[in-house]
């Protein structure tokens, strides 16, 4: 009978990628972009290599986004600056899932900047 290590775990760049683009969603049905990505995460981070260091990562920018959209709103009430925040953070979030997308289906580590450790 021959013995299968079950400690070794699998490589799979297309559902890294996949984690990552699953935070547009928001752009399209206008909600998910952090329940999505943290079922994932948390359904495959001790099967899938390098998934617990993506879907930390991609937790940490959701919420590091919500943070700075719920600032933003008393803002454009007493500065009228919380517009250009909120521009900012969805440009934010709209170009950096898709620039670490194509990180992680190369085989790249994660790189969010402006994001809070939340979890680490």
């Amino acid at each position: 009978m021959e013995l299968v290590n079950q400690n070794t775990l699998r490589q799979d760049r297309p559902l890294l990628t996949l984690t990552h683009l699953s935070q547009l969603l928001a752009y399209v049905i206008g909600f998910g972009s952090l329940i999505v990505p943290l079922i994932i995460w948390l359904s495959t981070r001790n099967t899938v290599a390098d998934m617990d260091q993506h879907g930390k990562a991609i937790v940490n920018l959701q919420l590091s986004l919500l943070l700075y959209i719920f600032l933003s709103i008393p803002m454009i009430l007493l500065l009228g600056l919380g517009i250009l925040t909120l521009i900012g953070t969805a440009i934010l979030g709209f170009v950096l899932p898709i620039v670490n997308a194509v990180r992680a289906s190369n085989g790249e580590g994660p790189n969010y900047f402006m994001t809070i450790r939340f979890i680490s």
